[in-house]
Order: C-alpha cells, then structure tokens, then sequence
C-alpha cells in the first residue's frame, strides 16, 4: 500500500478544480481495499473517474481511487450472458466491450464517463435506458469491518439517479464488482428517445445494430455536451425534475411550449436545461466559471476557477428556477 501524502486533486477531477487530500490511495485489488482498514486509515472518501463530483474546497480525508480492472463472463448461455466487471474499469469501455462481442443491453449508455463502480452508485441512464435495466448484482466491501456484501438489484434500491449507496449506506461500502446480464439475441433496441432516430437516419443508416446506436448516441453527446478536457465540467449537473399532471397543465399555460415527458400517468418529467435556460442562464459567465453557452444543463470551469463558486452558482440557479416556475430541481453532481 502507497500513500501519496497531501495529493492534489486536479488531475482526477473532470472538472479540474486544483483541491488538495490527505492522500491518496490506489486500490488494485479486495487485498488493497483490507490492507487499508487493517491499518486504520481514516477518514476514507472513494474516488472513481471523478466525473460527478464537485471539489467545493480541500478534502481533509484519505481518498481511495478505485483501480480494480477485469472483465469475466460467468455465465452463459445461447441467450445471454452474465459478465462481473471490475469496479475500477471506464464505463465506456466496458460498452465498447459488450458492442464488440454482440451483448446488448448498455449501448444506448455509451460515452457516459466515469468507471463501473459509479454506475450503479448513480443508477446512470441515457436516451431511454438505464443501467439497472441489465445490472445483476454486485460485491462490495464494508469500509469498517472489511466484509465483503453481495446486494441484488433489490438490495440497491435504485431510482432515478439514485441507489442506496447514495442514501442510507453512504461512505460506508466500497464497490469492487458489478456484474451485468447482458442478451446476444431476442433484444429489442431503444431509438424512441431523443435524437437517436434522427441521428441514424442522417448516418443513412435503415436497419440498426449495437453499434450504429452507440456511434449514434456518442454523436449526439459530442454535439451537446463540451469535452472535460478542453472544459472542466462534468456533464449533466442537474437531474430532470418530475411534477404531477396537475403542476405540468398549470406551467403548459403559461408556457405552452413547455417540453414534458410522461413518466408515469400522473407524473411527467421536465428538462432541466430548458427551464434553465428559459431562467436566463445559457450561456452564464462570472470570471472563471459559469453555464456552458451551447447547454445550459452544464456548468462549466473555463480555467482557474473554485469549487465553492461553482457551488453557489448552482444554489442561485436552483432558487431562480424555483422562483419562476415553482419548480425544484437538484443536482445530480456530488458535492464534495
């Protein structure tokens, strides 16, 4: 076990804010993640690909950065199969895996940074699917006693980018495997969401497979979301908030082009970014930071810029959409 004592954090942060921890530890392997409890080492904050989190200052913890790599197929058959993953892997990656070996089930979840780890962590979901749709279960390791749990998808209680990893059991475990059932047959593609049809059809593409719906969902990312390496952010800030029918008939009045998208028969979901961009804030700048001007969902570090004024750009946004629409929406970056 290496500690690299008083590490910034910049580098491991898409939005490269220069925030500084007691240190850092890169854990390979379950035998790290022990060989850390065994020693006492604490206060622990773990650390995937660091795409969802916002540093508000520097963190007075040890910071575990999840290297824990593989991919095994542990169950097939001519249906489907079952594939663990370690936590560390890059999310995309492992897509990118599945696509070439013909498992559907994550394709339209291509392009989404971070690791394996985070994903069920985040429940992450894109154009019409989510992970917990093909996820299995997965091996976490206690952060105190250093058992190893096995939660199901039950056990996870996923919602809309929500687990009780972020709720209940906080900090306390750290995911090691996540394992997902993938189909080779008999699968039906998601094109209904978003621009994805669209999108295929001006790639003159008539019959789709796997890939032509990932290459069609990492153009429509490319196209609507900055890349963190020439602009620090990190993707889409704010969840899309879900009002009742009766909320939604109410602002469709006021402002009939409202977009809503019915998630239940008395629920419908709004975009985020348009009542924020309808709040005046497309395109928002104040010195170093502000909202990017092609996506009001993301806001943005253009160079030099602080955690804390990020955050509190987030709170004026949150009060003035709450004060013009009546609406709250809240942030599906992690506050640090």
């Amino acid at each position: 076990m290496t500690i690299k004592e008083n590490q910034s954090l910049r580098p491991f942060n898409t939005f490269g804010l220069d925030a500084s921890c007691l240190g850092l530890i890169r854990i390979y392997s379950v035998e790290d993640l022990l060989d850390v409890i065994q020693n006492n080492i604490h206060p622990l904050r773990i650390l995937g690909g660091g795409s969802n989190i916002l540093l508000s200052g520097d963190i007075p913890a040890y910071i575990l950065k999840n290297e824990i790599k593989g991919l095994t197929i542990i169950e097939e058959d001519e249906n489907q199969v079952l594939v663990e993953v370690g936590a560390g892997e890059p999310w995309h990656q492992f897509v990118m895996w599945s696509i070439a070996h013909g498992f559907a089930g994550i394709e339209n979840l291509a392009l989404i940074p971070g690791t394996v780890g985070a994903a069920p962590m985040q429940n992450i979901g894109a154009y019409g699917v989510e992970q917990e749709m093909a996820f299995d279960k997965l091996r976490a390791t206690h952060l105190t006693t250093g058992t190893e749990s096995v939660f199901t998808k039950t056990d996870c209680a996923f919602g809309y980018r929500e687990s009780v990893f972020k709720n209940e059991l906080k900090d306390q475990y750290f995911i090691t495997h996540v394992s997902y059932r993938l189909l080779k047959k008999d699968y039906t593609l998601h094109l209904q969401y978003g621009d994805i049809q669209k999108t295929l059809t001006n790639m003159s593409v008539a019959n789709p497979g796997l890939e032509d719906v990932a290459a069609a969902v990492i153009e429509i990312r490319r196209s609507k979301l900055p890349d963190p390496k020439k602009i620090g952010n990190a993707g889409s800030f704010f969840k899309n908030p879900v009002v009742d029918a009766t909320k939604y008939d109410e602002l469709k009045l006021l402002y009939p082009e409202i977009p809503g998208y019915p998630t239940t028969e008395n629920n419908v979901k709004l975009p985020a970014g348009w009542l924020i961009e309808k709040a005046g804030y497309k395109g928002y700048r104040s010195g170093n930071i502000g909202v990017h001007q092609l996506q009001a969902l993301v806001l943005v570090n253009y160079g030099g810029g602080h955690g804390k004024d990020i955050q509190n750009l987030a709170y004026e946004i949150q009060e003035k959409v709450w004060e013009i629409f009546g609406v709250r929406i809240s942030p599906e970056v992690n506050f640090w």
